[in-house]
Order: structure tokens, then C-alpha cells, then sequence
């Protein structure tokens, strides 16, 4: 394509490069062995770029600059988005593009540990994100159903329902695992072996390995290297994980009996079979058998993960009968009496979970008084909103009632200390119509009024977005 060519409308590009993408999936799919080598063309594509940079732009994180210091707000207002995509493309086509550092960010967690986050630069994140529009569709064609994280039209509830699938039907142990800071430390030359299975264009795999071997700037202003990992906060990051923990997808997959015939007989031999559920980094193995084939399954994902230079948490590794109940992605899991008097296996909010967004709106409603309590509601409301519509594929509607009281008790505190002087009959006309509070037309959200519905399993039925068919693509 003309480099003086102009650049093609978002639209236009969104089709042209859905285009590209089925064919790879297909030819992919068709062809386990296949390597492609004549990748980089599409890296550069001027309508892979614009769709990049639609998804960098379109991020929340676009608000955050890497070590130049550099928003996508500044790209927008000051260089141009054509100029700015014009001089990625060139640098990227004459092979002078070199990745920033990622700046780091250390996020607090649970139990006073920190997570590191590393945010690259805007140019960096969109060639990362054109990086991920052309090997995605490649290597989702080998990836197993069982994974689930941050994969196109996949969630964290479908990794629930297949939890729940399994524990209730005869998988009552459970391996909740996990991995030691798993991004931080995979193997660059076992991802990098996994990656040339599939591509062979050197250009590609040099603009990978690049960006992997980025270094970090600290927060102390130190440049470290990353001889190790792949750091959390890049587009691409989340794929290069999931293509190294494939080998446990793989070897799980092997192990699974085909048939139902296959699994009965193993289990009348005194075998277990089990089942694996992954979410990025998390998983859990669900077993049928005895407590001893779920310990020893562990050190049988040591020596699966210990090529890609990882290791479990033995402090957070265990094995649990699902009777005694496991949280994995902030759900608890556990098998019940229910009404009817027999047992079922349940799905609500952890108890972790809870706590969680019960600190953000203790965080929220502790200070602030000079605001106004619209300003008040819009910040709350997305928290709860979005807390609600996660976990509203369970057995929640108890857990919304008590997050609705105590955000309820929140905020009228919260009144009260903005009037200390106001008698209670003035603060509930003005603030607490209904006895819901409400200003100038902003409501805040109740957690009761979520609605809960049970979430279907879609086990091997999720479809890719890439359509098997594609009409030809007109300029």
C-alpha cells in the first residue's frame, strides 16, 4: 500500500482488518502445523494501526502516559493521530523501532503484598496492540476451551460455570493453585520456542522479543532489566501469557478421556479424572477420585510449569472437597443443602469480594464533604454498579441487600457531617425522597434492584468473532 495514501475512516478499517483476521483464524485453524511467515506487512497495515490506535484510544488507560510522559490526549491535540500513526508505520517498516521502557506502578494487595504494573509509552502500546490484532487469531485456533482469560467473547463467569458444572456433577475435589508471580517470571526463550511454533517471520519475532526485553523504569527512576517476564499493563502481555501456559492447557487436554465410556472405566480401575478451568494465571483442577490423586496432581503441575520457569504458591496452593467450599475469581464456591433438602453447589460473592467494595465506599464516603451529594452518587455509583453486574450470576440477592443497607448507612453519615447542624426531618426532604437518596436528578444505585439470573455454560460452544466466511475487502 502507498505510504502516501490516505488513511482509511475507522470503519473502513474495522472491516478490513476483521477481513485479515478470519482468513489467519481459518488458515490457522485448517493447518495445525502451519507457520506463517509473511506477518510484518500486516503489523504495518495503515488499517491495522488505525485500529490499534482506536483501541488504545478507546482504553481507560489512555489517560496514563509511559516514560515520555506522553497521553493519547496529546497525540490527539498536539502531534495528529495520521502524523503519529505515519511515523509508527515508517519506523516499523524500516525495522528502526525500538520499545520504550514500561513505567512502573506498584498496585497494593491483598495480604500487603504489591503487584508491579507496567505502563509502555502510547506508541509502544499501539504497536503492541497491532501486534495482537495479527497473532490473535493464529494462536486462538490452538488454544484450549478450558482457557478462558482475556480471550475474545470469553469471561470470568464462563470459567465459573464450568466450575460449577464439573463440582456437581461427581468433581468434588478441587486443586485451587496458584502460580507464583506467573507474569513476571515466564522463560523468554521457552515463550519465545512457543511463539516460533506457530510464526516464522523473523521481523515478528524480533518486534516480540523486543518487547519483552524493554526493561522497566522503577518508581525510583532506575532502569531494571526484564530478563524474565512479561510485565503486567501491556496490551500484548495478557497474549504472550496465554500462549505460554498453553503447555498446561495441552497437557491437561491429553489426559482428559474422550468419551463418557472412557472416563467410567477409568474410574472403576481406581483412576481419577479431572478437569481444568483457567483463567490467566488462576486455575483450578476439578477432580473425580480420592484426596490423594488431587495431591499428587500437584506436583504433576510443577513439573508441567517448571520449563516455562514458574512455580506454585505453596502458601496458596490446596486441595478442598467442594463440600468445605474455594473461592476463584472472587467467587465462593461451595455445595449446600438447599430448600428441597438435597445438596447443590452454589455460586456468591466471596467474602474477600465483599469486603472489597465495601472498603471503596467507606473510601469514598469518609471525605469529600465540600462536594455536592450528586458529585457524591455519580462516584459511588459505577463501584456498585459494576460490582453488582459481576456477581449477578449467583446466588447474590442476599449479599446486594446488606451492600444496599450498609451503602445506605454510608451516606447518611456522610450527610450528616456535611449539616452537623441539620435536624433529621431537613436532611431527609432535601436529600432522601422516598428514603432513597437523590439530588438534582441523580439517583443512587441500589445493589437490591440487580436482577439475578443464572448464567448458562457454554463449555466448547463459544464461537471466535472471526465469521469462517469474509466477502472480498473494496478500498
Amino acid at each position: 500500500m502507498n505510504s502516501d495514501a490516505p488513511w482509511p475512516t475507522p470503519e473502513r478499517a474495522a472491516e478490513r482488518v476483521l477481513e485479515i483476521q478470519s482468513k489467519l483464524h481459518k488458515w490457522a485453524d485448517d493447518d495445525q502445523d502451519r507457520r506463517f511467515s509473511d506477518l510484518h506487512n500486516l503489523v504495518c497495515d495503515p488499517a491495522t494501526l488505525m485500529v490499534a490506535w482506536q483501541r488504545v484510544r478507546g482504553n481507560r488507560g489512555a489517560r496514563s502516559a509511559g516514560v515520555d510522559g506522553q497521553t493519547a490526549y496529546h497525540v490527539e491535540q498536539v502531534l495528529g493521530v495520521q502524523q503519529f500513526l505515519g511515523a509508527l508505520r515508517e519506523q516499523l517498516r524500516s525495522g528502526d523501532f525500538r520499545p520504550r521502557p514500561v513505567r512502573e506502578r506498584l498496585i497494593p494487595k491483598r495480604g500487603g503484598k504489591k503487584r508491579r504494573l507496567g505502563i509502555p509509552t502510547v506508541t509502544d502500546r499501539v504497536a503492541q496492540a497491532a501486534l495482537k490484532l495479527v497473532l490473535e487469531p493464529v494462536f486462538e485456533a490452538d488454544f484450549q476451551p478450558c482457557s478462558y482469560g482475556f480471550r475474545p467473547g470469553r469471561r470470568a463467569q464462563d470459567a465459573i460455570a464450568e466450575v460449577h458444572y464439573f463440582t456437581s456433577r461427581s468433581y468434588e475435589w478441587v486443586v485451587e493453585a496458584d502460580i507464583e508471580a506467573c507474569f513476571d517470571r515466564i522463560d523468554h526463550t521457552a515463550l519465545m520456542d512457543r511463539v516460533r511454533g506457530r510464526i516464522g517471520d523473523r521481523r515478528v519475532l524480533a518486534l516480540v522479543k523486543a518487547f519483552l526485553k524493554a526493561g522497566i523504569m522503577t518508581e525510583h527512576a532506575d532502569l531494571a532489566e526484564t530478563p524474565t517476564g512479561t510485565p503486567q499493563g501491556g496490551i500484548l502481555s495478557p497474549l504472550l501469557a496465554n500462549i505460554a501456559l498453553t503447555a498446561l492447557d495441552e497437557h491437561f487436554a491429553r489426559e482428559w478421556p474422550g468419551t463418557s465410556y472412557q472416563r467410567r472405566q477409568r474410574r472403576q480401575s481406581g483412576m481419577a479424572n479431572y478437569r481444568l478451568v483457567r483463567y490467566a494465571d488462576d486455575f483450578v483442577v476439578c477432580l473425580a477420585g480420592e484426596r490423594q490423586h488431587a495431591e499428587a496432581l500437584i506436583e504433576q503441575i510443577e513439573r508441567v510449569i517448571s520449563p516455562l520457569g514458574l512455580t506454585l504458591s505453596m502458601q496458596k496452593t490446596r486441595v478442598a472437597h467442594i463440600d468445605e467450599g474455594l473461592e476463584f475469581l472472587g467467587f465462593a464456591i461451595k455445595r449446600c443443602p438447599g430448600r428441597d433438602g438435597r445438596r447443590h453447589v452454589y455460586t456468591y460473592p466471596s467474602k474477600p469480594s465483599l469486603a472489597t467494595v465495601k472498603a471503596k465506599v467507606r473510601a469514598i464516603t469518609r471525605t469529600g464533604h465540600n462536594q455536592t451529594l450528586d458529585q457524591l452518587l455519580h462516584r459511588l455509583t459505577p463501584v456498585l454498579r459494576g460490582w453488582c453486574a459481576y456477581f449477578r450470576h449467583g446466588v447474590s440477592k442476599r449479599t446486594f441487600n446488606y451492600l444496599r443497607a450498609i451503602t445506605w448507612r454510608r451516606v447518611v453519615q456522610w450527610l450528616r457531617r456535611k449539616h452537623p447542624k441539620a435536624n433529621w426531618r431537613w436532611l431527609r426532604a432535601r436529600y432522601l425522597p422516598g428514603w432513597w437518596p437523590a439530588f438534582r436528578g441523580v439517583v443512587l444505585f441500589n445493589p437490591a434492584g440487580m436482577a439475578v439470573t443464572r448464567y448458562r455454560y457454554r463449555g466448547a460452544t463459544i464461537a471466535t468473532p472471526w465469521p469462517t466466511t469474509t466477502s472480498a475487502y473494496k478500498p
